[in-house]
């Protein structure tokens, strides 16, 4: 059966790209703080960059702050997700970014939200209460999850570096003395992974971590915000977690391509300068 991240493969082949298109339609960007403006700005983004996007995704908050308008709107933008898709030959990906977190029957509900009732492929997901809060988002088995690893804000240290003795073994067999909680993180989803359905999403901003958790997961795709705008750099992101086969990364970009003058044009740049690193990492 095929899973999210087979699938996530053939759409990243198809368009030579690890570019995934963030649609945030803040209200400053737009003419008017209202759900039809926001549904011309995602209608825009989405008709303009599909070409060049391995992924697109949504953000809810700022679908959920007009209420059932909003929701209505991030139905429309996940047909014309399905409608380029469909124009293009390829299935383009789209990854729901909530940050769910709950216990195991409220994730549920959740997760019958997600993939059944807005029909995304994949959501990000808060993995502070355990597995079994995550488990059925993963009974979905064509569908996705990414989990927060190492995030992109100021305020990701506070946790996410802290050193914690870790008593479970680690992939190995070997105890483990201690870890960072985002590694601790890293490797738990590399050991749940057992379905080809979790991610992680990991920060730009500080490529330490992105190397420390390309260590401890080596074979999950990262969801990586915080290029551009937040301050991350792309070709030392890349340098610093691609995976051996030169994949394994998203890139998200939402501002670099939204408040561009062309986002079709921006869009393509930034899946050519991808395109670039990789080559010359190869070398």
């Amino acid at each position: 059966m095929e899973t999210f991240f087979s699938f996530l493969q053939k759409r990243v082949d198809d368009c030579s790209s690890l570019l995934c298109v963030g649609l945030d339609p803040h209200p400053s960007d737009l003419p008017a703080p209202t759900a039809e403006a926001a549904r011309t700005f995602c209608l825009r983004i989405v008709k303009a960059t599909a070409p060049y996007a391995a992924a697109f995704k949504p953000n809810a908050a700022f679908f959920e702050l007009y209420g059932p308008e909003g929701w209505a709107v991030l139905k429309d933008v996940i047909a014309a997700v399905q409608e380029q898709s469909d124009r293009l030959g390829s299935m383009i990906p789209i990854i729901l970014d909530a940050k769910r977190g709950d216990v195991a029957s409220t994730a549920e509900a959740y997760a019958r939200s997600a993939f059944e009732r807005i029909g995304v492929h994949a959501i990000t997901l808060s993995p502070f209460l355990g597995k079994d809060s995550i488990d059925p988002f993963l009974a979905y088995k064509e569908k996705g999850v990414f989990l927060l690893c190492k995030t992109s804000n100021p305020g990701a240290a506070d946790l996410q570096d802290l050193t914690i003795e870790n008593r479970l073994l680690t992939m190995d067999g070997k105890p483990s003395i201690s870890m960072t909680l985002y590694e601790h993180i890293a490797q738990l989803a590399q050991k749940w992974n057992t379905g080809n359905n979790i991610g992680l999403v990991v920060g730009a901003t500080q490529p330490e971590a992105l190397t420390r958790v390309r260590s401890s997961a080596p074979g999950l795709w990262f969801l990586v915000p915080g290029v551009g705008a937040q301050g991350g750099d792309l070709e030392t992101a890349l340098r610093s977690g691609l995976r051996e086969d030169g994949k394994g990364m998203l890139i998200n970009v939402s501002r670099g391509i939204s408040r561009a003058e062309n986002p079709a044009q921006a869009a393509a740049r930034m899946r050519d300068e991808i395109i670039n690193i990789q080559y010359a990492l190869k070398l």
